[in-house]
């Protein structure tokens, strides 16, 4: 089943707000900013984000190397990172 790419975002999104000091409206995030240098994402908020999307998707954080972590910039490449490694199709909420 192919993977439900627009769910995938909104958990991100949403995930994102969560560990963020000032967090905009979700929707209002855009999926190709830099995370650090648009949203502040602290490397430690940025494993703490990661972890809790990968638990609300159901996706094994070991399936992602340091070097693809690091590669993570933006929303838009952390989704489809997830989306490759999504077994489900769909996040759970």
């Amino acid at each position: 089943m192919p993977v439900d790419l627009a769910s995938l975002e909104t958990t991100a999104r949403e995930q994102l707000c969560a560990v963020l000091l000032r967090p905009p409206a979700p929707s209002a995030l855009d999926l190709d900013a830099d995370l650090t240098g648009s949203y502040a994402l602290t490397s430690l908020n940025k494993v703490l984000f990661l972890t809790e999307l990968c638990e609300a998707t159901g996706v094994d954080l070991a399936h992602f190397t340091e070097d693809d972590l690091e590669g993570m910039h933006t929303l838009r490449q952390v989704t489809e990172a997830l989306a490759r490694h999504s077994t489900e199709g769909n996040p759970r909420t």
